[in-house]
Parts: C-alpha cells; sequence; structure tokens
C-alpha cells in the first residue's frame, strides 16, 4: 500500500491574474485521484481541506496519516466524507463495516483512529473519493445511500443545464462539522452545470468530474465574476475553487460530479450569485 501525498498553498486572486495555463492547472487541478492500492492525497490551505481518492484491488487499503497533520492517526482532529464512484465496496471504521455501493457515501467521525477500503470483486474495484475537513467534535459515523439523499431538480433542457442534484452530507441528512458533500448528474443533452453561476466567500469548494467519456472533456470556469479563466478537465480529476472564485463548467457530453465544501457555516443556498451577463 502506498500514499501519495502533496501539498498545496492558497493563492491571492491578484497573484492568479499573471498565472499562464500550466502555473494554473499546478494551482488547482488535481489530476490524478484513483491509483491501483494507493491513497492519493492533495492538502490544500484553503480551509485546510484534503481531497483524495483510494482505490483497493489486491488487498485492503489502510487510510495513513501524513507528516504534515502532525497527527497520531489522519482523522485525530479531523472529519472524513466518502462517496464510492465506482463498484460496490466495504470502508471498515474501528472494526465496523460498511456496505458502500455506487454513488453512495459515508461519513466518518472525528477521532476514528483506524479507516480501511476493500473491493468487494478485484476486477471491478471501489472507487472511494474523499475530502477531509478539521473538525472541532465528533459526530456518529454514518452511511448515507442514495434513497437516503435529498434530491433536488435543477435546470431546464432550454439552457443546456437540466440536472439531478443530491444533497448526500449536509445539515438536512446528518451532522457535520463543516464538511459539506452532494453529487449532480447531469441529464443527457446538457452540459452547463452551477449556471447561473455563484461565490461564496464563506466556504471554499472542490468539484470532481466524472462519468465522463474518456474521449471528451469538462472546461472549468473559475475567478472573479469580472475575470475569468478556464481549466481544461478530464475524467475523474478534481479542481479546488478558493473562496473568492466562482465555479462552474461545460462539458462536450453530459457528465456527473462531487461537489464539497468546507467553511463557517452548512447553509447551501449562501450564494452570492453572478448572472451570465455579467460575467467577463
Amino acid at each position: 500500500m502506498t500514499t501519495v501525498f502533496e501539498e498545496r498553498y492558497a493563492s491571492h486572486p491578484a497573484d492568479y491574474e499573471k498565472y499562464d495555463t500550466d502555473r494554473l492547472r499546478d494551482e488547482y487541478l488535481v489530476p490524478k485521484l484513483f491509483t491501483a492500492d494507493t491513497v492519493n492525497l492533495t492538502y490544500t490551505h484553503v480551509d485546510r481541506v484534503i481531497v483524495g481518492g483510494v482505490m483497493p484491488v489486491e488487498a485492503e487499503v489502510k487510510l495513513e496519516t501524513v507528516d504534515a497533520l502532525k497527527s497520531d492517526y489522519f482523522l485525530e482532529r479531523r472529519e472524513l466524507g466518502i462517496i464510492n464512484i465506482g463498484a460496490p465496496g466495504c470502508v471498515e471504521v474501528d472494526g465496523t463495516v460498511y456496505e458502500i455501493g455506487t454513488k453512495e457515501a459515508l461519513y466518518v467521525s472525528r477521532g476514528s483512529e483506524n479507516v480501511k477500503f476493500s473491493s468487494n470483486v478485484k476486477s471491478a474495484p471501489a472507487k472511494f473519493y474523499i475530502l477531509s475537513t478539521p473538525a472541532h467534535r465528533e459526530f456518529p459515523t454514518t452511511k448515507v445511500g442514495q434513497g437516503d439523499a435529498q434530491v433536488i431538480e435543477l435546470g431546464a433542457a432550454e439552457t443546456c443545464n437540466k440536472r439531478t442534484l443530491r444533497k448526500l452530507l449536509v445539515k438536512d441528512v446528518l451532522q457535520t462539522c463543516q464538511l459539506q458533500m452532494g453529487m449532480t448528474e447531469l441529464a443527457q443533452g446538457s452540459c452547463w452545470n452551477t449556471m447561473p453561476c455563484h461565490t461564496h466567500s464563506r466556504r471554499m469548494e472542490v468539484y470532481m468530474y466524472f462519468n465522463l467519456p474518456e474521449d471528451q472533456a469538462v472546461c472549468h470556469f473559475m475567478g472573479p465574476p469580472q475575470k475569468t479563466r478556464t481549466i481544461w478537465m478530464h475524467n475523474e480529476q478534481a479542481v479546488i475553487s478558493p473562496t473568492w472564485s466562482l465555479h462552474s463548467g461545460v462539458g462536450t457530453s453530459n457528465y456527473t460530479f462531487i461537489w464539497g465544501m468546507a467553511g463557517e457555516n452548512h447553509d447551501y443556498d449562501d450564494m452570492d450569485k453572478v448572472q451570465p451577463t455579467e460575467l467577463r
């Protein structure tokens, strides 16, 4: 088993304006999440979020602490959100085993010492997408199946953004310290997500795009609304959105994405909306 760890620093919007394409991708794109029997982790200093992926194939994979945390175990001072985008698998938390099917979620409490991941079938591995944030107290480790999610239908075919949003790890479903996660699936023929777009300086956000055909791509928009930039992304890649940045994308086909937030409130609707005519 291997852990691959990378650290990213927070950036100022005035500095972002000077980045070329390569620097923009180096700062915000997380290009590789899933490698066999490996824990891939990227630590961003924007709200100290850790984004990563675990794909167990040959053996069970354990979530180990990393030196940057200066902790005895990974969740000593953190909470963890998990969404499985692969085949069914299991997550064991301090001896309790949770069966996590495709597009199901698990919230793991601060103070959980042993977290292990496994796939039910070696030839069809699970792919556990994970987000972790600092936590000030413990809430119960809880599985959230698709039937437990809060479902909202958004957009319209006429504006190419008809989509189904599933709130999985949010305050209306269960208690967390600051982590929020959910999933949005675009209907066939739709390609725009989060439009009209928005910012929310109270929270940062991470998007992870998946179910995107290998020969297709998503153009992710970021930056202050009047100074937008783009990052071209492919299947199973993530992008970090600082608190000052909008976050929206358009694909060359439909796709699904996972959104995850951390910050000072749990109010999903706390957004500073930006209309398409205001963008530059």
